[in-house]
């Protein structure tokens, strides 16, 4: 079976190329995806446009990372996580004279809790609580959580709040076309099948 040819620029098959709506925007922070092996292999997870869309941005794919090669001696006082634990703290509550690292997790919500499992050093980690203003609009995906959002959604969610002279929400319109054009590849009626609203 022949390989389809794909974009060199946003290295999606040229029937669903992106380049049209892909930003790319400037960020105080860096930002590190660590991505599940087999959510890596997902022809529609939103890491790929995020790290596209943020200059600098950095996704690694495995199951175990190591802090000190990734984020430097000082990760500790460096690093935040965007994750929704029990003791995260707001943006604004967080104390971000330090901050130069921001880890999100990309997968589904077992596969993040298996990372979090084989990666104990996260949980070192002080823990950034999303204050997503909309429900998600991955609607090609389902989510256990009613709160649960994309990786990229929440990455917006997280930026727009530690960077509140920015709207990150500019990079979400790549997002959305992902999502239309795989409709549009499914019909309606599979669609409203698979996903009834």
């Amino acid at each position: 079976m022949t390989k389809r040819a794909a974009c060199a620029d946003c290295e999606r098959p040229l029937k669903t190329c992106l380049c049209d709506v892909l930003v790319s925007m400037a960020c105080p922070y860096r930002v590190v995806i660590l991505q599940d092996e087999k959510e890596a292999r997902h022809a529609l997870s939103s890491a790929p446009i995020l790290e596209k869309s943020i200059v600098g941005a950095v996704r690694l794919v495995g199951e175990y990372f190591d802090p000190l090669s990734i984020l430097g001696p000082d990760w500790r006082a460096e690093t935040v996580l965007v994750f929704p634990a029990e003791n995260a703290v707001t943006a604004d509550q967080l104390e971000r004279k330090n901050i130069k690292n921001i880890i999100l997790l990309d997968g589904t919500w077992r596969k993040v809790a298996r990372l979090m499992y084989l990666n104990s050093w996260l949980a070192e980690l002080p823990c950034v609580a999303i204050q997503a203003t909309k429900t998600s609009q991955y609607k090609i995906r389902k989510s256990p959580r009613q709160d649960g959002l994309s990786t990229i959604e929440a990455a917006v969610a997280a930026l727009n709040g530690l960077v509140p002279e920015s709207d990150y929400s500019a990079i979400l319109p790549a997002f959305y076309k992902m999502i239309d054009l795989q409709i549009e590849a499914m019909g309606a009626e599979t669609y409203q099948k698979n996903y009834p609203s």
